[in-house]
């Protein structure tokens, strides 16, 4: 029997229209309109106001779909000063529904401030299911389902994403067994993908573009490899990339993080990076990341005083 089977019984399609109010996370196609749900459709048409990523992307989504609904933006930058007029129409049992440029709300997207506001002020929250690019990915990368850790969009800038890939491998040696998830620009891809070989090494990968549109792409392969492709050619449209958990045989961080600590203790980054990588014959990159990561670590490191 199947995990899920408490699931239980199929609902009636009537009970999407049988709460008055609400605010409502509606998850809307990732590429293909086909993908839109009977009900996510409803719950468009059936709203108050409908806050959009952008008015002008969903606009099309709305006409494509034949509804027509009040909307208004709401994104990184006036979030927070929506949120009193939002909230003030859930309490006037009015239907606010979310939606962002493209699948599941939240992810990566605006409108977690506005979630946690409603809950806290004890207001109706709930959700219409739907594609997702992170989900779609996983099950076609053939990497390890289960756990996985998604994370986002990487830092756009190389010294912040090293660090942030050193700081994951940490975790891996703390215990962390995951396939790790990122979105990432086009542009950004074969930067990313070689810090992630320099990170994490031949390590089993996959990269996934334009999911569920005509010329969707699933590019399995290991991480060097992967990053020489994308280095070498002009990749376009919406893109995801994977990283498989780590085997058992992988190398132990534990001794190269101890040397780059006590090389730090003495010297800098640079130094640090140049003495151990010498001792260690492991790639610079690998070591520079590390290194990023335990430097870091110590600036956060909090003091007291006496």
């Amino acid at each position: 029997m199947p995990d899920d089977a408490c699931a239980a019984s199929p609902l009636d399609p009537s009970d999407a229209q049988s709460v008055p109010g609400g605010l409502v996370l509606v998850s809307t196609p990732i590429g293909n309109l086909g993908d839109v749900s009977a009900r996510a459709r409803d719950m468009l048409a059936g709203c108050d106001l409908l806050l959009c990523e952008d008015t002008r992307h969903s606009a099309v989504l709305l006409s494509a779909l034949g509804v027509r609904a009040r909307t208004g933006a709401l994104h990184e930058h006036n979030e927070d000063a929506r949120i009193p007029a939002v909230l003030a129409l859930l309490r006037a049992g009015k239907r606010v529904a979310l939606v962002s440029d493209a699948g599941t709300p939240l992810l990566s997207d605006p409108g977690f401030r506005l979630v946690r506001a409603a809950i806290e002020a004890g207001l109706p929250v709930t959700a219409v299911p739907g594609p997702n690019a992170a989900l779609t990915a996983l099950v076609l990368s053939g990497l390890p389902p289960v756990p996985f850790l998604f994370l986002g969009f990487p830092p756009p800038r190389a010294a912040a994403r090293q660090a942030a890939f050193g700081r994951l491998r940490t975790q891996e040696h703390a215990g962390l067994a995951a396939t790790l998830i990122w979105h990432e620009a086009p542009h950004r891809l074969g930067e990313m993908l070689a810090d992630l070989a320099a990170a994490f090494g031949d390590r089993p990968a996959a990269v996934a573009r334009e999911l569920t549109k005509r010329f969707e792409e699933v590019r399995r392969g290991h991480l060097p490899d992967l990053a020489a492709w994308a280095g070498s050619e002009q990749v376009r449209g919406e893109v995801t990339v994977l990283v498989g958990p780590p085997e058992a045989e992988e190398t132990d961080l534990a001794g190269l993080d101890a040397q780059l600590r006590t090389a730090l203790a003495a010297g800098s980054v640079k130094d640090a990076v140049a003495m151990v990588a010498e001792a260690t014959g492991l790639p610079r990159k690998l070591v520079y990341a590390r290194a990023l990561a335990l430097a870091g670590a110590q600036d956060h490191t909090p003091t007291t005083r006496g």
